[in-house]
């Protein structure tokens, strides 16, 4: 009888950091949250990048504190380099407290863009 041995299951790694280039942020952290389905933008950060006009939308975010938050707009086609890629990027931008340590916040589309391996 021949037994199959199965690889042992990792964890999950859920979300993870990845260092991005933006002119005008001197070290810009992403986090790379698998749970997430949209790419979040702070605000406050879209103000700083000097980036074109927001898209208005009319959706609602339901947030991982169980608040209910209207995005200010949408971001399209905002480039984000990672390395020597640039990767185009639709981000929803919602007024929130930044954290200092990660800028933004990219979901699985991002990571489906880029074609990531995660292992």
């Amino acid at each position: 009888m021949l037994l199959k041995k199965l690889p042992e299951k990792l964890g999950d790694l859920g979300k993870f950091l990845i260092l991005c280039d933006f002119p005008g942020i001197d070290v810009c952290h992403t986090l790379a949250n698998l749970g997430a389905s949209i790419n979040l933008m702070p605000f406050s950060i879209w103000k700083k990048l000097f980036l074109p006009k927001l898209t208005t939308t009319r959706m609602t975010l339901g947030l991982a504190d169980r608040s209910i938050t209207r995005p200010k707009g949408v971001a399209e086609d905002v480039y984000v380099k990672v390395k020597k890629f640039h990767f185009p990027t639709d981000f929803v931008v919602v007024d929130f407290e930044a954290d200092p340590r990660v800028s933004l916040i990219l979901g699985r589309s991002f990571l489906r863009t880029g074609r990531a391996l995660i292992d």
